[in-house]
C-alpha cells in the first residue's frame, strides 16, 4: 500500500484553509488542518474533515447526462458537448449572442479558475451576460468601500483593540476568526461589541446590542450623531484626509439616539455608550456579516455607513483597523464585449464605477428577461458552480424562469435542484481533482497570501475540470483557438501574469507565499482613487446618479412601520441565512457525516413568541409570508429576540427563499430585501 500526504488548500468556502490530504494508493482517505499554514494555522471545520465523503459521494455526477423524453440518459462527452453546441448555435442565430446567460455561483467567485474560464467563454461567445451570485452577495459592500475610499479596504483584526461584530457570528461563518477573538479576549488584549438580533455565543463576552432586523442604518447614524456632537471624532484625520465632513455634521443632527431607540429597539443610553467606546478606543475594526447588512433595500448605504464610522474615527489604513493589500498580478483572460450586461442601464454604478467596468450583470433581472422578454429575451443559460433556484430570492420565480428556457446546461459535481431542470448536465471535478489559485486570505485577515494548487487526486468517474469543459464547448463552436491549454498545469499557470511573483509562487509550491505587505498610511503617501483623491464622506458620484450622497435610514420594505396592513396579517419578522459549519449555502447536504451532525433545518423562535402560537420545542410548524409557505421544525431559544423567526438558508425542501420577493430592491445595486420579511407561524 502506498501512502502519502499532499499539502493543499480547501475551497469549500471563501476562507480557503490550509489542509493536509492523506492518500492511500491515490485515494483520499483523510483530511486534517495544516498547522504550518501561516493563516489558518491548523484550523479545519467539519466540511473540510468530510472531504473524503464529499469527493467520493454516491451522489457524484460521474458522466454527462442528456434529458430525452423527460428522462435522464447517460452520454459521452462528445455527445453532450455536440448537443450543447447545437443548442447554443441555434440560440445565437435566432436571438443573438446576448440571449445566452452564463450563471456563475459563489463557489465560482471564490474559485478563481471557475470564474475566469466562465468569463472567458462569455466574451468568446459574444454575450455580455455573465450573471453571478455577486448580485446578491458581498459586491455591494465592495462598491460601498470603493465609493468611499477608492479601493476596498479589508478587516485587520489581529491587532485591533476593539472589534465590532455587526451582524456577524464567526462561530457559524468564520471559525478562524472566532478562535482569534477568543484567544485575544482571554489575554485581555481585546474589547468586543456585538450587534445582532440574536445573542451569539461571543455576545456573552461582549457589549451586546439586540437590534431590530433591517434597522442597522438607524443605529449607525445615531452613533455618528453622538461621535460628532460630542467631539469624539479624529479631527486631524478628518481635516486632512476626508471630504464632506461639514455636510455630514448637518446631515446627522436629526438622527439622535432617542430617535434611533424608537426605530431599532436599542435604548438610547446603550447607543451613546457604544458610540463613545467605539470612538475612544483605537484601533477599531468593524467586521460585518457576510450578507446580513448587504441584503437589504438599503444595503449599499449600510456598508457606506460603516465606512464613514471607521473614517471619522481615524480607523482606516492603520494596523488593526481597515487596511488594503496589494493587488495580485492575475492574468486578464477576459474577452471584452462592447455591449453592457443586463441591468447596466438601470443600475449603472453596479456595472461601471468611474470607468471600472464590472464583470457581472444584474442577476435579479434574469426572471423578467426570460419570462417577459424585458429588456430583451434570455433564451438559454449555462449554470456553473451555482444552484440559483434554491439560493436566490423569489425562488419560485427563478425556478419558473429556468424551466422556460429553450436550453439549460449545468456544470456541477452534483445533480442540484437547478441541474434537475436542465437539458444537459456536465460533471465537474471538485477542487481536489484539478489545479487552481487561491488568494482569498485577505477577506479573512487582510493577509496578502496566495497558493497555487495542483491536482491532489484523479477526477472521480468521467468528471472534467472546468477549463476543459469550456474548452470543449469552445472547440465545437469554432472558438477553440481561444482556449489553447492542453493540460491542467497549463490551465492553472495561465491564471497569473508571468514575472517575479509567479516565479516565487511556483517555487513556494505547495505552501504558497506572501505576495506583498499590508498597506498602511496610504492616505499620507498618495491621492486615493476617488474623484477627490480623499476619503469621500459625501459622495458626489452617488449624488450625480440621483442617490443620497450621505447614507439615510430606509425602513425595510416589509415592516411594522412601512407596511402596517401587511404586518397585521404577518406580525413576526423573518430573518434568514444564519451560517453553520456543516454546510456552505446549498452544498454538502447529502454528505452522511455532516447530515448526522446537522440533520435538518430548524426555525429558531423565542419561547415567549412560541407560546403565543401554542408551539413547543421541535414541533412541526408552518411559516407563511406574502409569497408562500414552508414547513420545518421549531427550535426554541431565548438567545433570539422575541417577535423574530430565524431560518437557515440552503435547504431545498424548506427553502426560505420561497418566502422572499423582489419588490424591495436596493436602488443602487438591485440587492433584494430578504433579511427582514414579515411572516406568521402556526403549528402543523
Amino acid at each position: 500500500m502506498s501512502s502519502q500526504i499532499a499539502i493543499s488548500d480547501c475551497m469549500l468556502c471563501v476562507w480557503d484553509c490550509g489542509i493536509k490530504a492523506h492518500l492511500e494508493n491515490g485515494r483520499l482517505v483523510k483530511v486534517e488542518g495544516n498547522p504550518e499554514h501561516p493563516i489558518s494555522r491548523g484550523y479545519i471545520c467539519p466540511r473540510g474533515e468530510a472531504l473524503p465523503e464529499y469527493v467520493y459521494s454516491s451522489n457524484r455526477l460521474t458522466t454527462p447526462m442528456i434529458r430525452r423524453n423527460d428522462r435522464w440518459q447517460k452520454a459521452s462527452w462528445d455527445q453532450a458537448l455536440d448537443y450543447c453546441a447545437e443548442k447554443l448555435t441555434r440560440i445565437k442565430e435566432e436571438y443573438g449572442a446576448r440571449a445566452l446567460s452564463i450563471f456563475c455561483g459563489s463557489v465560482g467567485v471564490e474559485n478563481i479558475e471557475v470564474a475566469t474560464f466562465a468569463r472567458r467563454f462569455t466574451g468568446a461567445f459574444g454575450t455580455p451576460n455573465l450573471l453571478s451570485v455577486e448580485n446578491i452577495c458581498y459586491r455591494t459592500r465592495i462598491l460601498a468601500r470603493q465609493i468611499t475610499f477608492g479601493r476596498y479596504p479589508l478587516d485587520d483584526p489581529k491587532l485591533s483593540r476593539l472589534i465590532v461584530l455587526w451582524g456577524h457570528n464567526p462561530d457559524g461563518a468564520k471559525g478562524m476568526l472566532g478562535e482569534l477573538i477568543r484567544e485575544r479576549l482571554g489575554k485581555g488584549e481585546l474589547d468586543l461589541i456585538v450587534i445582532d438580533p440574536k445573542r451569539i455565543p461571543l455576545a456573552e463576552e461582549a457589549y451586546y446590542l439586540p437590534i431590530r432586523p433591517g434597522t442597522d442604518a438607524a443605529l449607525g447614524l445615531a452613533m455618528l450623531n453622538v461621535i460628532i456632537n460630542e467631539g469624539l471624532y479624529d479631527k486631524e484625520y478628518v481635516e486632512q484626509y476626508t471630504i464632506g465632513f461639514e455636510e455630514l455634521v448637518e446631515h446627522v443632527q436629526k438622527y439622535t439616539p432617542a430617535w434611533a431607540e424608537e426605530i431599532t429597539g436599542i435604548p438610547a443610553a446603550d447607543i451613546q455608550a457604544v458610540a463613545r467606546t467605539f470612538a475612544r478606543c483605537k484601533p477599531v475594526c468593524i467586521i460585518q456579516g457576510v450578507n446580513t447588512l448587504d441584503q437589504h433595500r438599503n444595503g449599499l448605504q449600510n456598508s457606506r455607513l460603516l465606512s464613514i464610522l471607521q473614517a471619522v474615527t481615524g480607523n482606516v489604513y492603520t494596523p488593526g483597523s481597515w487596511v488594503t493589500i496589494p493587488r495580485i498580478p492575475l492574468a486578464n483572460l477576459a474577452i471584452k464585449v462592447e455591449e453592457m450586461p443586463l441591468g447596466a442601464e438601470d443600475y449603472p454604478i453596479f456595472s461601471n464605477l468611474w470607468g471600472r467596468r464590472g464583470a457581472f450583470g444584474i442577476a435579479t433581472m434574469f426572471p423578467q428577461a426570460v419570462l417577459e422578454g424585458k429588456p430583451y429575451p434570455i433564451r438559454g443559460s449555462i449554470v456553473t458552480a451555482a444552484n440559483p433556484v434554491v439560493s436566490f430570492p423569489a425562488a419560485a420565480l427563478f425556478k419558473e424562469a429556468f424551466s422556460k428556457l429553450d436550453f439549460l446546461a449545468v456544470i456541477d459535481p452534483f445533480l442540484t435542484e437547478t441541474a434537475e431542470l436542465a437539458d444537459v448536465v456536465l460533471p465537474a471535478s471538485t477542487f481536489l481533482e484539478k489545479g487552481g489559485l487561491a488568494y482569498v486570505y485577505g477577506v479573512v485577515f487582510g493577509e496578502p497570501y496566495a497558493i497555487i494548487r495542483r491536482k491532489v487526486i484523479e477526477p472521480v468517474g468521467d468528471s472534467w475540470p472546468d477549463w476543459k469543459i469550456w474548452k470543449g464547448l469552445a472547440e465545437r463552436l469554432g472558438m477553440g483557438e481561444l482556449f489553447p491549454w492542453e493540460t491542467d498545469e497549463e490551465a492553472t499557470d495561465v491564471l497569473v501574469e508571468p514575472g517575479d511573483f509567479k516565479n516565487r509562487l511556483l517555487a513556494a509550491f505547495p505552501m504558497g507565499t506572501y505576495y506583498g505587505e499590508k498597506e498602511y498610511d496610504i492616505q499620507k503617501k498618495k491621492k486615493l482613487n476617488t474623484p477627490s483623491g480623499k476619503i469621500e464622506l459625501y459622495s458626489q458620484t452617488l449624488k450625480d446618479h440621483g442617490y443620497d450622497p450621505i447614507p439615510v435610514y430606509m425602513e425595510p420594505y416589509q415592516s411594522p412601520i412601512n407596511t402596517p396592513e401587511l404586518y397585521e396579517k404577518y406580525p413576526l419578522i423573518l430573518i434568514s441565512g444564519a451560517r453553520c459549519q456543516e454546510y456552505t449555502h446549498t452544498q454538502m447536504r447529502s454528505i452522511p457525516v455532516l447530515r448526522r451532525q446537522n440533520p435538518e433545518p430548524l426555525a429558531e423562535v423565542h419561547p415567549a413568541t412560541a407560546e403565543q402560537y401554542g408551539i413547543k420545542d421541535y414541533d412541526l410548524i408552518k411559516i407563511e409570508a406574502k409569497t408562500g409557505s414552508i414547513k420545518l421544525r421549531a427550535k426554541l431559544t431565548d438567545k433570539l429576540s422575541p417577535g423574530i423567526v430565524s431560518v437557515p438558508h440552503g435547504w431545498a425542501h424548506a427553502n426560505v427563499n420561497l418566502l422572499v420577493d423582489m419588490e424591495g430592491l436596493d436602488p443602487i445595486t438591485a440587492y433584494p430585501d430578504f433579511k427582514a420579511v414579515l411572516c406568521r407561524i402556526s403549528k402543523v
